[in-house]
Protein backbone atom coordinates (compact mmCIF):
# COMPACT_ATOMS: atom_id res chain seq x y z
CA UNK A 1 0.00 0.00 0.00
CA UNK A 2 1.01 3.42 -0.84
CA UNK A 3 2.58 5.63 1.96
CA UNK A 4 0.18 8.06 0.77
CA UNK A 5 -2.65 5.63 1.57
CA UNK A 6 -3.00 7.08 5.30
CA UNK A 7 -3.43 11.03 4.87
CA UNK A 8 -5.94 9.92 1.69
CA UNK A 9 -7.81 8.01 4.87
CA UNK A 10 -7.34 10.72 7.19
CA UNK A 11 -8.73 12.85 4.85
CA UNK A 12 -12.04 11.68 4.11
CA UNK A 13 -12.64 11.16 8.25
CA UNK A 14 -11.95 14.46 8.69
CA UNK A 15 -14.53 15.73 6.07
CA UNK A 16 -16.70 13.13 7.80
CA UNK A 17 -16.30 13.84 11.80
CA UNK A 18 -17.19 17.74 10.69
CA UNK A 19 -19.45 17.62 8.76
CA UNK A 20 -17.29 18.96 5.49
CA UNK A 21 -18.99 17.85 2.55
CA UNK A 22 -17.86 20.21 -0.19
CA UNK A 23 -16.89 17.47 -3.02
CA UNK A 24 -14.34 19.69 -5.01
CA UNK A 25 -12.17 19.89 -1.98
CA UNK A 26 -12.14 16.49 -1.26
CA UNK A 27 -11.90 15.40 -4.47
CA UNK A 28 -9.17 17.97 -5.45
CA UNK A 29 -7.05 16.94 -2.35
CA UNK A 30 -7.28 13.11 -2.72
CA UNK A 31 -6.79 13.37 -6.65
CA UNK A 32 -3.34 15.35 -5.61
CA UNK A 33 -2.20 13.18 -2.91
CA UNK A 34 -3.00 10.03 -5.17
CA UNK A 35 -1.36 11.44 -8.33
CA UNK A 36 2.09 12.02 -5.32
CA UNK A 37 1.48 8.44 -4.86
CA UNK A 38 1.71 7.32 -8.45
CA UNK A 39 4.57 9.39 -8.89
CA UNK A 40 6.92 7.56 -5.57
CA UNK A 41 5.83 4.63 -6.85
CA UNK A 42 6.91 4.97 -9.81
CA UNK A 43 10.31 6.28 -8.64
CA UNK A 44 10.99 3.10 -6.25
CA UNK A 45 9.79 0.85 -8.83
CA UNK A 46 12.70 2.50 -10.79
CA UNK A 47 14.98 2.40 -8.62
CA UNK A 48 14.41 -1.34 -7.51
CA UNK A 49 14.21 -2.47 -10.86
CA UNK A 50 17.76 -1.10 -11.05
CA UNK A 51 18.90 -2.95 -8.18
CA UNK A 52 17.11 -6.39 -10.06
CA UNK A 53 19.75 -8.01 -11.58
CA UNK A 54 19.62 -8.45 -15.35
CA UNK A 55 19.52 -12.28 -16.63
CA UNK A 56 21.07 -11.38 -19.77
CA UNK A 57 23.96 -10.13 -18.20
CA UNK A 58 26.12 -6.96 -17.97
CA UNK A 59 28.93 -5.40 -19.96
CA UNK A 60 32.07 -3.34 -18.30
CA UNK A 61 34.64 -1.52 -19.66
CA UNK A 62 37.31 0.87 -19.16
CA UNK A 63 37.72 3.81 -21.45
CA UNK A 64 41.33 3.73 -20.95
CA UNK A 65 42.55 5.52 -24.45
CA UNK A 66 42.30 9.66 -24.95
CA UNK A 67 40.39 11.90 -23.67
CA UNK A 68 36.78 12.94 -23.02
CA UNK A 69 36.38 13.18 -26.90
CA UNK A 70 37.85 10.13 -27.77
CA UNK A 71 35.94 8.04 -24.69
CA UNK A 72 33.04 10.04 -26.46
CA UNK A 73 33.31 7.43 -29.34
CA UNK A 74 34.04 4.16 -27.05
CA UNK A 75 30.91 5.05 -24.97
CA UNK A 76 28.48 4.97 -28.02
CA UNK A 77 30.46 2.44 -29.98
CA UNK A 78 30.43 0.12 -26.41
CA UNK A 79 26.14 1.06 -26.08
CA UNK A 80 25.52 -0.17 -29.63
CA UNK A 81 27.68 -3.32 -28.86
CA UNK A 82 25.47 -3.67 -25.25
CA UNK A 83 22.85 -3.31 -27.71
CA UNK A 84 23.50 -5.64 -30.04
CA UNK A 85 24.33 -8.13 -27.32
CA UNK A 86 21.04 -7.46 -25.07
CA UNK A 87 22.68 -6.99 -22.26
CA UNK A 88 22.75 -4.19 -19.59
CA UNK A 89 25.68 -1.78 -20.19
CA UNK A 90 27.39 -0.94 -16.78
CA UNK A 91 28.06 3.04 -17.69
CA UNK A 92 31.89 3.27 -16.72
CA UNK A 93 33.24 6.83 -15.27
CA UNK A 94 35.17 9.24 -17.19
CA UNK A 95 38.77 9.26 -16.74
CA UNK A 96 40.44 12.53 -16.24
CA UNK A 97 43.87 13.52 -16.12
CA UNK A 98 44.44 16.51 -13.11
CA UNK A 99 47.20 19.23 -12.81
CA UNK A 100 49.50 17.62 -10.38
CA UNK A 101 47.70 14.49 -9.47
CA UNK A 102 50.21 11.37 -9.90
CA UNK A 103 47.09 9.14 -11.34
CA UNK A 104 44.17 9.12 -13.27
CA UNK A 105 40.62 10.86 -11.68
CA UNK A 106 37.51 8.50 -12.15
CA UNK A 107 34.15 11.07 -12.35
CA UNK A 108 31.09 9.16 -12.21
CA UNK A 109 29.56 9.15 -15.62
CA UNK A 110 26.16 10.87 -14.24
CA UNK A 111 28.06 13.79 -13.15
CA UNK A 112 28.71 15.06 -16.67
CA UNK A 113 25.14 12.27 -18.60
CA UNK A 114 21.62 11.68 -17.79
CA UNK A 115 21.98 7.67 -16.80
CA UNK A 116 17.99 8.28 -17.43
CA UNK A 117 18.39 9.28 -21.38
CA UNK A 118 20.74 6.07 -22.01
CA UNK A 119 18.67 3.53 -20.36
CA UNK A 120 15.57 4.95 -22.07
CA UNK A 121 17.41 3.32 -25.67
CA UNK A 122 18.90 0.40 -24.03
CA UNK A 123 18.87 -1.19 -20.02
CA UNK A 124 22.19 0.83 -18.25
CA UNK A 125 23.06 1.68 -14.73
CA UNK A 126 26.00 3.54 -13.23
CA UNK A 127 29.55 1.68 -12.01
CA UNK A 128 28.79 2.73 -8.99
CA UNK A 129 25.20 1.40 -9.20
CA UNK A 130 26.58 -2.34 -10.52
CA UNK A 131 29.33 -2.45 -7.73
CA UNK A 132 27.14 -1.55 -4.57
CA UNK A 133 23.85 -3.41 -5.58
CA UNK A 134 25.06 -6.31 -8.38
CA UNK A 135 28.21 -7.27 -8.38
CA UNK A 136 27.82 -9.06 -5.06
CA UNK A 137 25.20 -11.07 -5.79
CA UNK A 138 27.03 -11.90 -9.23
CA UNK A 139 29.99 -11.23 -9.38
CA UNK A 140 32.28 -12.09 -6.48
CA UNK A 141 35.77 -11.20 -6.40
CA UNK A 142 36.95 -15.38 -7.31
CA UNK A 143 35.19 -14.97 -10.36
CA UNK A 144 36.50 -11.54 -11.60
CA UNK A 145 38.25 -12.29 -15.08
CA UNK A 146 39.19 -9.46 -17.91
CA UNK A 147 38.37 -9.78 -21.54
CA UNK A 148 40.67 -8.49 -24.22
CA UNK A 149 40.86 -9.69 -28.12
CA UNK A 150 44.48 -10.82 -27.90
CA UNK A 151 47.42 -11.35 -25.24
CA UNK A 152 48.56 -7.62 -24.45
CA UNK A 153 51.81 -8.13 -23.54
CA UNK A 154 54.48 -8.94 -26.09
CA UNK A 155 57.83 -9.40 -24.28
CA UNK A 156 59.23 -11.48 -20.89
CA UNK A 157 57.42 -14.24 -19.17
CA UNK A 158 53.96 -15.16 -19.78
CA UNK A 159 51.92 -13.17 -17.55
CA UNK A 160 49.41 -14.63 -15.58
CA UNK A 161 47.28 -11.97 -16.89
CA UNK A 162 47.33 -11.55 -20.11
CA UNK A 163 44.80 -8.68 -21.04
CA UNK A 164 47.37 -7.20 -18.32
CA UNK A 165 44.00 -5.15 -17.58
CA UNK A 166 45.32 -2.95 -14.56
CA UNK A 167 49.13 -2.31 -16.22
CA UNK A 168 50.00 1.10 -16.31
CA UNK A 169 47.42 4.23 -15.61
CA UNK A 170 44.80 4.63 -16.26
CA UNK A 171 44.09 0.97 -16.07
CA UNK A 172 45.17 0.45 -12.58
CA UNK A 173 43.52 3.68 -10.91
CA UNK A 174 40.44 2.96 -13.00
CA UNK A 175 39.44 -0.73 -11.64
CA UNK A 176 41.31 0.03 -8.47
CA UNK A 177 38.50 3.15 -8.09
CA UNK A 178 35.94 -0.02 -7.37
CA UNK A 179 38.21 -2.70 -5.75
CA UNK A 180 38.47 -4.73 -8.55
CA UNK A 181 40.69 -7.12 -9.01
CA UNK A 182 40.99 -9.95 -11.65
CA UNK A 183 41.62 -13.53 -11.22
CA UNK A 184 42.63 -14.90 -14.93
CA UNK A 185 41.76 -13.72 -18.84
CA UNK A 186 39.77 -14.41 -21.00
CA UNK A 187 41.07 -14.17 -24.68
CA UNK A 188 37.77 -14.12 -26.87
CA UNK A 189 39.56 -13.82 -30.21
CA UNK A 190 38.71 -14.06 -33.14
CA UNK A 191 34.98 -12.77 -31.87
CA UNK A 192 35.86 -9.57 -33.23
CA UNK A 193 33.65 -6.33 -31.64
CA UNK A 194 32.58 -5.62 -35.24
CA UNK A 195 29.14 -6.99 -34.58
CA UNK A 196 27.38 -4.67 -37.85
CA UNK A 197 29.53 -5.45 -40.62
CA UNK A 198 30.33 -9.41 -39.31
CA UNK A 199 27.10 -11.18 -40.25
CA UNK A 200 26.37 -13.63 -37.36
CA UNK A 201 29.23 -12.16 -34.99
CA UNK A 202 26.69 -11.00 -32.21
CA UNK A 203 25.24 -14.74 -32.17
CA UNK A 204 28.69 -16.26 -32.03
CA UNK A 205 29.18 -14.13 -28.62
CA UNK A 206 26.23 -15.17 -27.40
CA UNK A 207 27.33 -19.09 -27.87
CA UNK A 208 30.26 -18.59 -26.51
CA UNK A 209 29.89 -16.84 -23.54
CA UNK A 210 25.93 -17.65 -22.79
CA UNK A 211 24.81 -15.10 -19.58
CA UNK A 212 24.22 -18.11 -16.96
CA UNK A 213 27.80 -19.04 -17.21
CA UNK A 214 29.01 -15.54 -18.34
CA UNK A 215 27.14 -13.21 -16.30
CA UNK A 216 29.86 -10.80 -16.81
CA UNK A 217 31.94 -9.34 -19.72
CA UNK A 218 34.61 -7.03 -18.54
CA UNK A 219 36.31 -5.82 -20.92
CA UNK A 220 40.02 -4.87 -20.29
CA UNK A 221 39.46 -1.90 -22.98
CA UNK A 222 36.30 -0.71 -24.84
CA UNK A 223 34.60 -3.23 -26.91
CA UNK A 224 34.24 -0.22 -29.77
CA UNK A 225 36.02 1.48 -32.14
CA UNK A 226 38.19 4.62 -32.44
CA UNK A 227 36.77 6.92 -34.14
CA UNK A 228 32.98 5.83 -33.57
CA UNK A 229 31.72 3.79 -36.90
CA UNK A 230 29.07 5.66 -39.08
CA UNK A 231 26.12 3.16 -37.82
CA UNK A 232 27.25 4.36 -34.28
CA UNK A 233 27.53 8.04 -34.53
CA UNK A 234 23.70 8.90 -34.03
CA UNK A 235 23.93 7.53 -31.35
CA UNK A 236 24.77 10.91 -29.29
CA UNK A 237 21.41 11.90 -29.16
CA UNK A 238 20.47 9.73 -26.01
CA UNK A 239 23.80 11.20 -24.16
CA UNK A 240 21.81 14.27 -22.83
CA UNK A 241 23.62 16.55 -20.20
CA UNK A 242 23.17 16.40 -16.62
CA UNK A 243 21.06 19.47 -14.78
CA UNK A 244 24.72 20.54 -13.10
CA UNK A 245 25.93 20.86 -16.36
CA UNK A 246 23.80 22.58 -17.90
CA UNK A 247 23.48 24.90 -14.99
CA UNK A 248 26.76 25.63 -15.72
CA UNK A 249 26.25 26.50 -19.21
CA UNK A 250 23.62 28.64 -18.34
CA UNK A 251 25.82 30.55 -16.35
CA UNK A 252 28.59 30.69 -18.47
CA UNK A 253 26.37 32.49 -20.83
CA UNK A 254 24.59 34.38 -18.55
CA UNK A 255 27.53 36.14 -17.57
CA UNK A 256 29.28 36.29 -20.87
CA UNK A 257 26.98 35.97 -23.62
CA UNK A 258 23.93 38.51 -22.25
CA UNK A 259 22.57 39.18 -25.54
CA UNK A 260 21.18 36.49 -27.97
CA UNK A 261 22.12 35.28 -30.68
CA UNK A 262 25.68 34.05 -30.57
CA UNK A 263 28.11 31.94 -32.62
CA UNK A 264 30.10 29.17 -30.99
CA UNK A 265 33.57 27.91 -32.35
CA UNK A 266 35.97 25.57 -31.27
CA UNK A 267 39.92 26.19 -32.13
CA UNK A 268 42.55 23.23 -31.51
CA UNK A 269 45.52 25.92 -30.91
CA UNK A 270 47.96 24.10 -29.14
CA UNK A 271 51.60 22.63 -30.07
CA UNK A 272 50.58 19.45 -29.06
CA UNK A 273 47.83 19.59 -31.90
CA UNK A 274 49.85 21.32 -34.16
CA UNK A 275 52.44 18.60 -34.23
CA UNK A 276 49.37 16.11 -34.75
CA UNK A 277 48.19 18.14 -37.83
CA UNK A 278 51.75 17.89 -39.15
CA UNK A 279 50.87 13.63 -39.84
CA UNK A 280 48.06 15.16 -42.42
CA UNK A 281 50.86 15.47 -45.09
CA UNK A 282 51.53 11.65 -45.60
CA UNK A 283 47.65 11.21 -44.31
CA UNK A 284 46.01 8.92 -47.35
CA UNK A 285 42.51 8.26 -45.67
CA UNK A 286 40.45 10.03 -42.27
CA UNK A 287 42.14 10.57 -39.36
CA UNK A 288 40.62 10.72 -35.57
CA UNK A 289 37.22 12.56 -36.55
CA UNK A 290 37.81 14.07 -40.02
CA UNK A 291 35.23 11.51 -40.77
CA UNK A 292 31.95 13.74 -39.10
CA UNK A 293 33.24 16.73 -42.60
CA UNK A 294 34.83 14.48 -45.27
CA UNK A 295 32.56 11.05 -44.92
CA UNK A 296 33.97 7.60 -43.66
CA UNK A 297 34.26 7.04 -47.60
CA UNK A 298 36.00 10.80 -47.68
CA UNK A 299 33.12 11.04 -50.54
CA UNK A 300 32.67 14.98 -49.59
CA UNK A 301 36.97 15.66 -50.25
CA UNK A 302 40.07 14.76 -49.06
CA UNK A 303 42.29 15.56 -45.41
CA UNK A 304 44.55 18.56 -45.30
CA UNK A 305 46.63 20.36 -42.41
CA UNK A 306 44.77 23.44 -43.17
CA UNK A 307 41.57 21.30 -42.17
CA UNK A 308 43.63 20.16 -39.28
CA UNK A 309 44.87 23.56 -38.27
CA UNK A 310 43.38 26.44 -39.95
CA UNK A 311 45.58 29.42 -40.93
CA UNK A 312 43.93 32.48 -38.93
CA UNK A 313 42.61 34.75 -42.20
CA UNK A 314 40.77 31.61 -42.83
CA UNK A 315 39.39 31.79 -38.96
CA UNK A 316 39.13 35.70 -39.45
CA UNK A 317 37.07 35.04 -41.86
CA UNK A 318 34.56 32.40 -41.27
CA UNK A 319 34.04 34.05 -37.94
CA UNK A 320 33.21 37.18 -39.82
CA UNK A 321 30.80 35.37 -42.14
CA UNK A 322 28.83 33.79 -39.39
CA UNK A 323 28.40 36.87 -37.09
CA UNK A 324 27.23 38.72 -39.80
CA UNK A 325 24.78 35.53 -41.28
CA UNK A 326 23.18 35.09 -37.65
CA UNK A 327 23.66 39.00 -36.79
CA UNK A 328 25.18 37.97 -34.19
CA UNK A 329 27.00 40.82 -31.54
CA UNK A 330 29.62 37.93 -30.14
CA UNK A 331 31.51 34.98 -30.93
CA UNK A 332 32.04 32.67 -28.18
CA UNK A 333 35.37 30.47 -28.91
CA UNK A 334 36.59 27.67 -26.64
CA UNK A 335 40.28 26.70 -27.27
CA UNK A 336 43.24 24.59 -25.56
CA UNK A 337 45.21 27.69 -26.23
CA UNK A 338 43.61 31.30 -25.28
CA UNK A 339 47.31 32.66 -25.07
CA UNK A 340 46.88 32.03 -28.86
CA UNK A 341 44.19 34.43 -29.63
CA UNK A 342 45.97 37.76 -29.31
CA UNK A 343 47.13 36.75 -33.11
CA UNK A 344 43.62 35.97 -34.01
CA UNK A 345 42.35 39.52 -32.18
CA UNK A 346 45.22 41.04 -34.32
CA UNK A 347 43.41 39.38 -37.69
CA UNK A 348 40.07 40.83 -37.18
CA UNK A 349 41.49 44.47 -36.46
CA UNK A 350 39.30 46.51 -37.81
CA UNK A 351 36.47 44.47 -37.79
CA UNK A 352 35.44 45.02 -33.74
CA UNK A 353 32.34 46.96 -34.40
CA UNK A 354 30.75 43.51 -36.04
CA UNK A 355 30.43 41.22 -33.09
CA UNK A 356 33.03 40.94 -29.51
CA UNK A 357 35.04 38.01 -29.41
CA UNK A 358 34.59 36.23 -26.03
CA UNK A 359 36.30 33.15 -23.84
CA UNK A 360 36.24 31.14 -20.98
CA UNK A 361 36.66 33.87 -17.95
CA UNK A 362 36.84 31.76 -14.73
CA UNK A 363 35.21 33.03 -11.88
CA UNK A 364 37.94 32.83 -10.46
CA UNK A 365 41.86 33.50 -10.94
CA UNK A 366 43.50 30.84 -12.28
CA UNK A 367 40.49 28.02 -12.46
CA UNK A 368 40.62 26.27 -16.07
CA UNK A 369 38.17 25.94 -17.93
CA UNK A 370 34.73 23.96 -17.91
CA UNK A 371 34.76 21.87 -20.99
CA UNK A 372 31.34 20.50 -20.39
CA UNK A 373 30.44 23.30 -19.78
CA UNK A 374 31.55 24.37 -23.17
CA UNK A 375 30.30 21.79 -24.74
CA UNK A 376 27.19 22.12 -23.82
CA UNK A 377 27.20 25.96 -24.23
CA UNK A 378 28.04 25.33 -28.36
CA UNK A 379 25.52 22.95 -28.83
CA UNK A 380 22.93 25.79 -28.37
CA UNK A 381 24.32 28.23 -30.93
CA UNK A 382 23.02 29.74 -33.40
CA UNK A 383 26.03 28.09 -35.61
CA UNK A 384 28.55 26.39 -34.85
CA UNK A 385 31.96 25.79 -36.28
CA UNK A 386 34.25 23.41 -35.25
CA UNK A 387 37.59 21.76 -36.19
CA UNK A 388 36.88 18.58 -38.82
CA UNK A 389 39.72 16.76 -37.25
CA UNK A 390 38.91 16.41 -33.47
CA UNK A 391 37.19 14.39 -31.33
CA UNK A 392 36.03 17.24 -28.96
CA UNK A 393 34.44 19.03 -31.95
CA UNK A 394 32.70 16.08 -32.82
CA UNK A 395 31.02 15.83 -29.56
CA UNK A 396 29.30 19.00 -30.40
CA UNK A 397 28.43 18.49 -34.00
CA UNK A 398 26.99 15.03 -33.33
CA UNK A 399 24.52 16.97 -30.71
CA UNK A 400 23.92 19.07 -33.13
CA UNK A 401 22.91 17.48 -35.97
CA UNK A 402 20.67 15.37 -33.87
CA UNK A 403 18.77 18.47 -32.77
CA UNK A 404 18.83 19.76 -36.58
CA UNK A 405 21.06 23.06 -35.77
CA UNK A 406 23.56 24.21 -38.22
CA UNK A 407 27.41 23.68 -37.88
CA UNK A 408 30.32 24.04 -40.27
CA UNK A 409 34.35 23.67 -40.02
CA UNK A 410 37.47 25.71 -40.49
CA UNK A 411 38.41 25.29 -44.12
CA UNK A 412 35.95 23.43 -45.40
CA UNK A 413 35.32 22.48 -48.25
CA UNK A 414 38.56 23.08 -49.77
CA UNK A 415 38.02 25.18 -53.00
CA UNK A 416 35.23 27.53 -50.82
CA UNK A 417 38.03 30.66 -51.51
CA UNK A 418 37.21 30.35 -54.47
CA UNK A 419 33.58 31.54 -54.15
CA UNK A 420 33.19 35.41 -53.46
CA UNK A 421 31.93 36.40 -50.03
CA UNK A 422 28.76 37.48 -51.79
CA UNK A 423 27.84 34.97 -53.74
CA UNK A 424 28.35 32.40 -50.85
CA UNK A 425 26.23 35.26 -48.20
CA UNK A 426 23.25 34.87 -50.47
CA UNK A 427 22.51 31.22 -48.86
CA UNK A 428 23.02 31.80 -45.51
CA UNK A 429 21.24 28.61 -44.25
CA UNK A 430 23.19 26.01 -45.17
CA UNK A 431 24.28 23.74 -42.71
CA UNK A 432 26.90 21.24 -41.34
CA UNK A 433 29.36 20.04 -44.16
CA UNK A 434 30.08 23.57 -45.30
CA UNK A 435 31.83 26.49 -44.75
CA UNK A 436 29.86 29.56 -44.42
Amino acid sequence: MCVLSVPILMLAEYCLLYNVHSESIMRQTALFLSTLCLLIASSTSEESAANEVDERGYILFCPCMGRFGNQMDYFLGTLSFAKELNRTLVLAPWVEYHMRQPKSIQVPFDEYFRVDKVAKYHPAITMETFMSEIAPKIWPPSKRISFCYQQRQAYGEPPTDPCAAKNGNPPGPFWDTYGIDFVSSELHSPLSYDLWNVAGEAERWRRRYPPHRWPVLAFAGSPASYPVLEVNAGLQRHFQWSEAVRERARQLRRRLLPAAPFVGVHLRLGSDWERACAHTRQATGNMFSSAQCLGYRQQHGRLTERLCYPDWPTVARQMRRAARHTRAPAVYVATDAPERLDRLRRELRGHEQEFELVTWQPAEPGRPADAHAELALLARANLFIGNCVSSFSAVVFRERDALGLPSAFWAFPEDSDSESESDRDADPARRGRDEL
